[in-house]
């Protein structure tokens, strides 16, 4: 089967690239609302880019309503924010904070979710995940007819649960990706969670 983008409207386009495209890790982000609470959103368009400097790729759309979503206009206007990888028990929470809420509701308090001191950074992380990144924004694009918001954020800091966190014999930072347990967005209401991992040397 070919599938032609060209001739396709762009959700038909976004329902086919989300379950082609598999699995893609999400980041479930924490900023800063104008009130002073914290506003609280998944997004599996969400990538690295480099390590020098160590930069992450975020890719926000818009409100059903046309306008820019809350996490893009907080990140433009107040620069930081963190970026959690959620595990699979918090599947449930993660999917809930995409919800629409009134403008004022922060999904961290309407979801009972907890969040701690990121230590020497301004915004706090979500207690219960084991990785967050926090980050600042370095560039902000849009991209297409409906201004897609492109967020480059650079990495000033990594909290890595000690559980998970280990050094191998050249003392480099070993992550256990089990204990981690990283759940992965799949198309429409579909996540995969970590089954068999796979080792296989890379070449020389």
């Amino acid at each position: 089967m070919i599938i032609d983008f060209t001739t396709m409207p762009a959700d038909r386009v976004y329902h086919c690239m989300t379950q082609s495209i598999i699995p893609r890790p999400v980041a479930w982000v924490l900023s800063e609302n104008p009130e002073g609470d914290y506003n609280l959103a998944p997004f599996s368009f969400f990538t690295a880019v480099t390590a020098d400097p160590p930069m992450i790729m975020l890719s926000v759309g818009r409100k059903p309503d046309g306008g820019f979503k809350d996490t893009r206009v907080n990140i433009e206007e107040r620069k930081k924010f963190v970026i959690h990888i959620a595990h699979s028990e918090m599947a449930k929470a993660m999917t809930e904070t995409s919800r629409s809420l009134p403008h004022g509701v922060s999904e961290v308090a309407e979801n009972g979710l907890k969040t701690v001191p990121f230590d020497g950074f301004e915004l706090p992380r979500l207690a219960d995940c084991r990785i967050a990144m926090a980050c600042e924004l370095f560039q902000l694009q849009e991209l297409g007819p409906n201004r897609q918001s492109v967020i480059f954020g650079q990495v000033q800091q990594l909290y890595v649960d000690d559980a998970a966190a280990t050094r191998d014999e050249k003392e480099r930072l070993r992550i256990d990706a089990n204990a981690i347990d990283a759940i992965g967005r799949l198309g429409g209401g579909e996540y995969v969670t970590f089954g068999e991992v796979i080792t296989i040397p890379r070449p020389a």
